[in-house]
């Protein structure tokens, strides 16, 4: 558990790390703001697609070479990205990096559920997803700080270090967990064919996109709204970003407690009221404060945090051999998919206080799937 939360920690460690940077990035490039967030989302949209080509090679060669592979590849953008000389070379720096994370994050959960099987994977997704959210505690601080001491660059050789030292660790510690690898070629339509047949699969990895595109929204418009409209400093604005880690990671070590209490079922639909109250709360707050912004905030992180490890273990249970498939289409829906919705809400042009309420309410229709025979019945083998 310790070599897959360092895997998983990829990911929000190349998000996190550097958003009290992007307002001195966007200055350093001469470019607006949405420019600057664009490295965000685009390091997403690549984690999502690349996904498609790591997950069946993970089912093929194994996820240990899928996890050393993509720590290379992340070292290397890494470097790509502290060496930029303007925004088109750090866009496609973080394209680069968003796929090595994305084969990190697959080796990671195909090989939770290659240890865990259908009925754990679930719970244990749940702790890792815990693990992930003290990154956002930690990471914004350790940036705020190395921007602060050395600018902004520095981040980015802080990933690379990082990666050199997980690598040493993977190659130490990481035992191949692939039961057997197939003979069929690397890349079949079929297989991916075949996870999506399944309702089940494709819900509850639409639920995972849109409680992601939640966080996604947050994370991209927190420093505008924070530092550039309300006119915190960055310290402050890690003091924020740190308390909703915090509330985060205290909501997914409850929900696996709850889901072995009560079931999926109940702690998905727990999940979705409570993301429902968050976008209630941040379209009848007046936006004057930082506790106005942050308070749905904090309520819609502990819905996302009972909706991800119920759902994305229901989405992976039913797929023993094709895992690592499995993921790579969860992980596409999750990154890829968020980052459409979030994009596709901003070129509406609406205030993000209100354009991050739309991304709350939208769950809304899922509570009504979950309440039909058919949603009851996902629930029940494996409850």
């Amino acid at each position: 558990m310790v070599l897959l939360t360092l895997l998983v920690l990829f990911s929000p460690l190349a998000i996190d790390i550097y958003l009290p940077a992007l307002p001195q990035i966007s200055t350093a490039f001469d470019v607006e703001h949405a420019l600057a967030q664009d490295t965000i989302t685009l390091f997403l949209f690549a984690m999502g697609i690349g996904q498609l080509f790591a997950g069946p090679l993970a089912d093929k060669v194994g996820r240990r070479a899928v996890a050393l592979g993509g720590i290379t590849i992340y070292s290397v953008s890494a470097l790509l990205a502290w060496s930029a000389q303007n925004i088109e070379w750090m866009l496609a720096a973080r394209l680069l990096q968003g796929l090595g994370a994305c084969a990190t994050s697959v080796a990671a959960f195909a090989t939770v559920r290659d240890i865990f099987g259908p009925e754990k994977s679930g719970k244990m997704i749940s702790y890792l997803n815990g693990a992930i959210c003290f990154i956002p505690a930690l990471a914004p601080i350790l940036g705020s700080w190395l921007t602060q001491q050395f600018g902004w660059r520095s981040n980015f050789s802080f990933m690379a270090i990082f990666a050199v030292v997980v690598f040493v660790l993977m190659v130490v510690g990481m035992k191949e967990t692939n039961p057997q690898s197939n003979n069929e070629p690397v890349f079949r339509l079929n297989r991916y064919l075949d996870v999506l047949k399944s309702p089940s699969f494709v819900f509850h990895a639409s639920l995972c996109m849109l409680a992601m595109a939640v966080i996604l929204a947050y994370v991209t418009s927190a420093p505008v709204v924070l530092m550039e409209k309300l006119g915190l400093d960055m310290n402050e604005f890690t003091k924020w970003f740190g308390i909703n880690a915090a509330i985060n990671i205290i909501a997914c070590m409850t929900a696996p407690k709850f889901m072995d209490k009560y079931g999926t079922h109940k702690t998905l639909l727990v999940g979705i009221t409570t993301l429902l109250m968050a976008g209630c709360i941040m379209l009848l707050l007046p936006q004057q404060s930082p506790i106005a912004f942050m308070l749905p905030i904090f309520t819609s992180s502990i819905g996302f945090a009972w909706i991800l490890g119920a759902a994305a273990g229901k989405a992976l249970a039913p797929f023993g051999d094709k895992a690592g498939t499995a993921a790579a289409l969860l992980g596409l829906f999750q990154m890829s998919g968020a980052g459409l919705v979030v994009g596709l809400v901003q070129r509406i042009g609406l205030e993000p206080q209100v354009m991050i309420a739309i991304q709350m309410l939208i769950v809304f229709p899922a509570l009504f799937i979950l309440l039909s025979k058919s949603g009851r019945r996902w629930h029940l083998a494996m409850s």
